[in-house]
This record gives structure tokens, sequence and C-alpha cells, in this order.
């Protein structure tokens, strides 16, 4: 990809994220954090040490007892209702995107492609301009 392309796909960027609100941004961010392995590991740990904790922990200081675990499944149920919408907001936003860039790409093949139609029918010329000078020399 050349510069000039290279510029124009950072100013389709650029124009697409200046027109994003606040809350789209939020919604961007967390998609982009939460679709990570540290974000898996993070809840892996998480879920690890407060099952663990509430099942191998000093009796008394257990604060949600094995075998209920209503606590983690509550917190955990919160954040997958909360993320969900935000993720998919994340992805239409995304999507939305990945589309402005494609018709960017397909603007530029077609413009490429007019272009690689000239050169041939140059080229084309001046193969039959070719032919004609070496008829008249073979003639000769």
């Amino acid at each position: 990809m050349n510069q000039e392309s290279l510029q124009n796909v950072e100013e389709i960027k650029a124009k697409h994220e200046h027109k994003l609100s606040k809350l789209d941004r939020l919604a961007l961010f967390i998609t982009n954090k939460v679709g990570t392995m540290g974000f898996f590991f993070v809840i892996f740990s998480w879920t690890v040490l407060w099952l663990g904790w509430n099942i191998l922990g000093p009796q008394n200081l257990r604060f949600d007892p094995y075998p209920g675990f209503i606590l983690w499944l509550f917190i955990s149920n919160m954040l997958q209702i909360f993320l969900m919408p935000l993720l998919l907001i994340g992805q239409n936003l995304q999507g939305k995107a990945a589309e402005k860039r494609t018709q960017y790409d397909f603007e530029v093949d077609q413009k490429a492609e007019n272009e690689i139609k000239l050169i041939l029918q140059e080229l084309h010329k001046q193969e039959n301009i070719l032919q004609e000078i070496a008829k008249k020399i073979n003639s000769n």
C-alpha cells in the first residue's frame, strides 16, 4: 500500500472516530478490552480465587459458601448482562468502520482497474507500432 492510500485510510478512520459519541467510544473501548486474553485471564483468576476461597478457606471467613455460590453467580450474571449489549454495540460500530474501509478499498480497486486498462491500451498501441516498424524493417 502506498503512502497516499495509507493516508486516505487513516483519514477515513479519523473521520469515523470523530463522528462517534462518548458513549460509542466507551463501547468500543470495552469491546476492545473485553475481547482479549488478558480479560479472560482476569475473569478466570477471579473465579478460581473466589471459588477456591469459599471451598478451601477457613470456615468462619467464607463469605459465599459452597455449594451455593449465590453472590458469585449474581456478580457473574450481572457482568454478562452488562457486557453483552456493550459488546454488540461495539461490534456494530466496528462493522460500520469496516464497511467504510471496504467501500474505500473498492473505490481504489476500481481506479486501479481503470488505470490498468489504460496502460494495456497504451501497450497494445505500442505493440502495433512496433509491429509496423518491424514490417518496414523486414520489407527493406
